[in-house]
Order: structure tokens, then sequence, then C-alpha cells
């Protein structure tokens, strides 16, 4: 099974990069996570741009979308919401004829240096996608409070964050097998 990672933040040092980055080692065995090129290659959404012609990293990100089993989006909190880069990375995607989110199972994670680690983030961009049909894993939910704690030297060290996350992946792997059982029958 493959997954790829979509990461909500731009920032060299993100802590949610940092978060992404561990996913490989914390998935379950026989899954494998892709982290996906920079949101930061994409340009603003404009139906110019788009009538003149598919950028190619849109249509990169499209297909990656497209060929994993799932999606797990990455993301930062910022103004009660969703970063702006994340947001144009759904949109571009949202645009193209092969639909590459519909019906893609998602798992959402976010953390922030204060006490709700991205909650309110997550709960707006479950709102972005319903509208695309986007099956997400309602629960546990991962929200990493005070994650400038938990990562060191750009990598995710605490444990205990560490370990909460392997079940949440674990439950996801479970969500993916059930969303593609029943996508079958």
């Amino acid at each position: 099974m493959k997954w790829v990672v979509l990461v909500g933040s731009v920032r060299k040092g993100s802590f949610n990069a940092a978060i992404a980055r561990a996913l490989p080692g914390l998935a379950p065995e026989g899954v494998t996570v892709e982290i996906l090129p920079s949101i930061a290659l994409l340009p603003i959404y404009d139906g110019d741009i788009e009538a003149a012609g598919i950028p190619e990293a849109v249509t990169a990100l499209s297909q990656a979308v497209a060929a994993a089993d799932a999606l797990v989006i990455v993301t930062p909190e910022y103004n009660y919401s969703i970063p702006g880069g994340l947001k144009n990375a759904i949109d571009w995607l949202s645009r193209l004829k092969e639909k590459p989110l519909k019906g893609k199972p998602t798992l959402l994670q976010s953390a922030s240096m204060g006490g709700f680690g991205g909650a309110r983030a997550q709960y707006h961009l479950r709102q972005v996608l319903v509208c695309l049909d986007m099956p997400v894993l309602n629960v546990p939910e991962v929200m990493v409070a005070q994650v400038h704690t938990k990562v060191t030297d750009g990598a995710l060290t605490d444990q205990s964050t560490q370990s909460f996350i392997e079940g949440q992946l674990a439950a996801f792997h479970d969500f993916v097998r059930r969303q593609k059982a029943g996508a079958s029958a």
C-alpha cells in the first residue's frame, strides 16, 4: 500500500514537515509513505493559467496523488484556518478532469507551538474536503500541541507523540482497506 503526504507548510524548519518525515518509520508494515513535492512549487490558482494549460507542477502532483492508495495531509494552523498554500494546492487538484482527490482516503495531522495543536485548521480543512468527496478518518485525531518541545534538529523525537501517531496510522491502514473494499463491492 502506498500513501503520499501533502505538507501544508513551506517553511524550511517546519515542525509539520518534521512530523511528515517521521511517518515512513511509523507506518504499518507493508505501507510505503512518500512526501510530495513542496506546495511552494505551485503557482497561485488562476483561471487564466488553467485556460492556458495546467502547469507541470500541478500535473505531477495530481499524478502522484492519483497513483497513491491514500493521502495524508500534515498542516499547521494559520489564523484559525489552513495555510493559503495548502488551500491553493487543493484548489488546483480540484480543477483537474481526472479528480485525483475524489474518493481518496485521507488522514489529517497538525502541529503547532500552541496548546490546540492546529485543531481549528483540521476542522476547517474537513469542511473543504467534504466538497471534494474525500473520506477522512475521524478518530483518532493527531493534533500535536507544543510541537517545539517534541521536535529536535528537524526530527520528531518525542516518544509519546511517535507512539500516538503509530496508533493513528494503524487505524488509517484499516480505514483505507475498508474504503477500498467498499469501492470494489
